[in-house]
């Protein structure tokens, strides 16, 4: 029998020894569990808030999506004055029109606009200066 009580006492340390060990494996294990599931918590509101920010860039872009394509259609209307002033830069290629300052070449066109061709009769031309 005595060698029963020796290993009572032995056994209670060995118990209390492995509660303990367990005890303290536990409290890491949910410790670092809970420090995960902090960092999780964490990453979701960041990724809600991101998502927030970036749902209004997508409102902007819609927008500007319909004002450029509201701009396609006002300028639309432009195609025919780009396709006149197109022409006249073209007559004005085609006809230059050269002003003179010399002894005998002092001649200017009245009442022609400048831009648009040279007039094909003389009479409607004007000594400067006369």
């Amino acid at each position: 029998m005595a060698g029963k009580e020796e290993q009572l006492p032995n056994r209670d340390e060995l118990a209390v020894s492995l509660n303990e060990f367990f005890t303290s494996v536990s409290q890491m294990i949910k410790s670092d569990l809970l420090g995960s599931s902090n960092q999780l918590a964490l990453l979701e509101k960041m990724n809600l808030r991101v998502a927030e920010e970036y749902k209004g860039f997508g409102d902007v872009a819609s927008g500007m999506r319909v004002f450029v394509e509201q701009l396609k259609s006002k300028s639309g209307g432009f195609d025919a004055y780009i396709s006149q002033i197109e022409n006249i830069e073209h007559q004005h290629a085609v006809y230059p029109i050269e002003l003179k300052y010399g002894s005998h070449n002092d001649y200017i066109f009245r009442g022609s606009p400048l831009l648009y061709s040279a007039p094909k009769d003389s009479s409607n031309l004007t000594k400067l200066g006369a």
